[in-house]
Parts: structure tokens; sequence; C-alpha cells
């Protein structure tokens, strides 16, 4: 199935949702596609399931509760194929159904419940389970919903990007008049139930874009209105372990390849607290007025605070420019470099944006070189000189030790 680039960022968006609602112990849908089953599941991790949902299942959903396993939750349990010659259209894996051995006849709600979370208990083998019983296992194929595009994939696959166990609940979702629940009576039932309905393909499109080592994946996102303008906001994962970095992008952008940049990187002491040794709080103003102005702006927020040292190392960097050596000196006293700040993560979260093109804001050489290794063409902007009586020598540091055009 052919998708464009706007149908991707929002498969990215809705994955993004249902992992924040399953990691609060929420349930969605997924459904399979119109050529394929053309069905709605309902799922969650059996490890958040209580009776409540089982029975939600049991009464609003009426299909078979099955339990999709990674192989090797299904080996570790000893759960062998229901049959040996599967002639399932979709070649389904059901295994032969089970009990936890602790029930009574397993098959109430809350029996059924016990069943499902014992299955993320790792410290049980297949002797803590009846044959048969209530619960369907399903094993899923090793590569996922990249190798096979059923339910059984899908399930396994959100709820471990989730954080969870390779272990999941899932129902088929039926109509009152017991037929199946396809497209558009999903689409109602979701909207009855307030729950999130997610698409195989979706799911297929986050996979392959996690998989792509030039992307950089964002953690979370959100709606924030600012006095410049209103943006999306997204977290980014940092690969050095710190807060995550942030972008703000236009609450108009339209998704094309070419935007409007301003790469900025934390400064507590100028971002915050407003400080007139650097020039930072008016870059980062200057930098949100741009991007709002644009229709296509995006502001990347880096956690690199101190030119990539930290607030600690930062502040004795300050105590010894105020013994009377300049910025490059006194961070080369502390056996850092000039600048350790690196640009390759911004432009991992550039691509996630599908940008190929960009108007840089910048007076920095370091942020264009970074940009066009990364294979992104660059149209430099300069950014004004913010000068005050206390940033004068700091900036001339940098237009004449460092190269920045100021």
């Amino acid at each position: 199935m052919t998708t464009t680039v706007f149908q991707e960022y929002g498969s990215i968006e809705r994955v993004i949702q249902a992992i924040d609602v399953l990691k609060k112990g929420g349930m969605i849908i997924i459904t399979d596609d119109a050529s394929r089953e053309n069905e709605g599941d309902l799922i969650m991790p059996v490890e958040t399931v209580t009776a409540k949902e089982t029975n939600f299942m049991i009464r609003q959903a009426g299909g078979l509760i099955c339990a999709p396993i990674s192989k090797e939750y299904a080996d570790r349990l000893d759960l062998h194929p229901m049959v040996v010659n599967n002639k399932d259209p979709y070649k389904t894996a059901f295994t032969v159904t089970i009990d936890l051995a602790t029930t009574h006849t397993g098959i109430s709600a809350f029996e059924r419940t016990e069943t499902l979370n014992a299955l993320a208990d790792e410290s049980l083998s297949g002797a803590d389970f009846n044959r048969p019983g209530h619960i369907f296992p399903l094993i899923a194929k090793d590569g996922g919903v990249l190798e096979r595009r059923g339910h059984t994939e899908a399930a396994v696959d959100i709820v471990t990007l989730a954080g969870f166990k390779p272990a999941a609940v899932i129902c088929e979702i039926l109509k009152e008049n017991g037929e199946m629940a396809r497209q558009d009576d999903l689409k109602v039932y979701a909207k009855e139930h307030n729950l999130l309905l997610l698409s195989i393909q979706d799911l297929v499109n986050y996979r392959l874009m996690l998989e792509d080592e030039a992307v950089l994946m964002p953690l979370s996102s959100a709606t924030l209105p600012t006095a410049f303008g209103e943006f999306d906001i997204y977290t980014f994962p940092n690969k050095n372990g710190g807060e995550p970095h942030i972008a703000l992008v236009n609450k108009e952008h339209d998704h094309a390849e070419t935007a409007t940049v301003r790469i900025h990187s934390e400064c507590l002491t100028g971002d915050v607290f407003s400080s007139v040794k650097c020039d930072c709080h008016a870059q980062l103003e200057f930098g949100m007025k741009e991007t709002a102005a644009a229709k296509n702006g995006i502001l990347l927020y880096l956690r690199q605070e101190g030119r990539g040292i930290g607030i600690v190392e930062k502040l004795k960097a300050y105590k010894l420019q105020e013994e009377g050596y300049d910025t490059i000196v006194a961070n080369q006293m502390l056996g850092f470099g000039a600048d350790e700040r690196t640009y390759d993560e911004a432009a991992k979260m550039l691509k996630f944006f599908k940008v190929q093109k960009i108007q840089l804001l910048t007076n920095n050489p370091d942020k264009i070189a970074a940009m066009e290794t990364a294979g992104i063409a660059i149209e430099r902007q300069g950014t004004p000189r913010f000068e005050t009586a206390e940033n004068e020598s700091y900036l001339n540091i940098k237009r004449d030790q460092m190269g920045h055009d100021l």
C-alpha cells in the first residue's frame, strides 16, 4: 500500500498517542487492511488488563479473547500449535488453549484475567497452565507487522513499543446484530467508547521510520500556545541520556520538504534567568518569533547546556571568566574544547518531519556543516548581533576565534 508523506506523518502521531494510552492503562482499537480481514480488535497489554476490561471485551466487543505472545514466550510456556496443518487463510498461529492452573473453571472474566496476567510472569512455565482452557494464545512472527500484517503481530508490536512485555490481549469487535464491525462501524464504536483507532498500516509506517537510523523518532507530542504563536511541541531522545531534545513546529506546518529552522542549544542562565553574559535569551526569542511567522517554521531546542559541558561545568567556567580568562580558555582549563556541541541529532529530528531543505537561522558555521553533512540543503539567514555591555567580549570571541558571522 502506497502512502503519502502526510499519511506517514499522521501515522507516527497516532502511534505515539496509542503508546501513551497503553502506558496509562487504557486499551485501543487496531484495524487491519480492508483487503485483508477488514476487522478491528480491542488491544491492551496483559500486564494492565483487569476483569473490568475483560468483561468489556466479552460484553461490548463479543469476539474471541486471544493472547498474542512472542515465540520466545510460547517456547517458555511449552505452547504448541493447535493443529499441525494450519488451513486458516491468514495463517493465524493459534496454540492449544490454556487456563492458569489455580483457576476454578477459568471461564469467568475474573479467571480469564488471571490467566492473561500470568502470561507476563516470566517465573512461570508451561506446568503452571492447564490445557485446554479458555484463553487462546497466538504466536506472533518475530518480524512483527513488517513480516505479517496481522492483529497478532500488531498487538505484540504496540505493547512492546509502549514498554510492556511481548504479551497482549485482543478481542474482535462485532456489531450488535452479530456481524463483524467494519471500518465505518469501528469509527462509530471508537467514538462511542472514547477509544483511539489505529491501523496496522500506521504501525508499519512507524516501524519503518523507527528502523531508519537517519531518523530520530519522537517520544511524545502536544499543542503549545506561546506568546509568539501556536506550536506543536515534540520530545526526542537524547543520545547522551539527558533530558529529551525539543522541537517546536509551527501549528500551520503543512509537512513541506522546505522549512525555516532555528537550532538553539539550551542555556538555563540565559533562556530562563535572562542573563546578559550571553545572547542566548535574545536568540531564543528571535528564533521563536521567526519560526512562528514562517508557515513551515521549526525551532529545535537541543539539551547542550554550556556549549555541551553542562550547567555545573559551565558555572565553573563562569568563575574562571570572573578571574580574567576568556570563554574558550576557561573551557580548556576545565578539560573541554571550545565547543563540545554536536548537531547530528538535530538533523535526524528534521528528517522525522521529512525536511530536506532549510532556511537556517544561524551565524554558526558548525551548524551549517552538520546539516550539509546530513544531506540537508541549506540556505543561511544570519541572525542579529544582540550585544550588551556584559557580552561584547563574548560575542567578539565567537566572531574572531570560532568563526561566527557576527
